[in-house]
């Protein structure tokens, strides 16, 4: 049995969530950037989240002593990708960016989708540091029990 792993399930959440929020923060800061460093508009990025599992002689060793802790382990980022749906395209013909119809590729950032994506970011953080908290408590009701 490990004391912490409420808590070190809820850390990974967290850091991941904060993660999350400094992409979609990203995302909104460059809405409308029609040229990066390749010469093309901004790309939506992505999170993508995994479960982290036990290493090999967290479960051998649990095989060994007949322990199936059944528990997962918290979350781990695999990878940010770019989202690679079509541009946005805005007819402009005054903007640098213009090409010879006048049309503007912007950013396939929405700001709808980005800004639902941070509230509920947001919400699953609260979450957790909830979850964080009552660990604690658990924790600390426990040592008090010896005195």
């Amino acid at each position: 049995m490990r004391l912490f792993r409420a808590m070190e399930t809820s850390t990974s959440a967290l850091t991941a969530e904060r993660l999350r929020m400094d992409i979609i923060a990203n995302n909104l800061a460059n809405i409308n950037t029609t040229r990066t460093d390749a010469g093309t508009p901004y790309r939506r990025k992505m999170l993508v989240q995994a479960e982290r599992g036990p290493s090999f002689n967290e479960v051998l060793q649990g095989q060994l002593s007949r322990e199936s802790t059944g528990v997962g382990e918290g979350v781990r980022v695999t990878a940010i990708h770019e989202d690679q749906s079509d541009f946005k395209l805005k007819y402009d013909p005054t903007h640098p960016d213009a090409d010879e119809t006048g049309m503007v590729k912007l950013p396939n950032v929405d700001l709808l989708t980005e800004i639902t994506d941070m509230m509920v970011s947001q919400r699953i953080y609260e979450a957790n540091v909830s979850a964080f908290n009552a660990a604690k408590t658990m924790a600390l009701k426990a040592l008090e029990i010896g005195r």
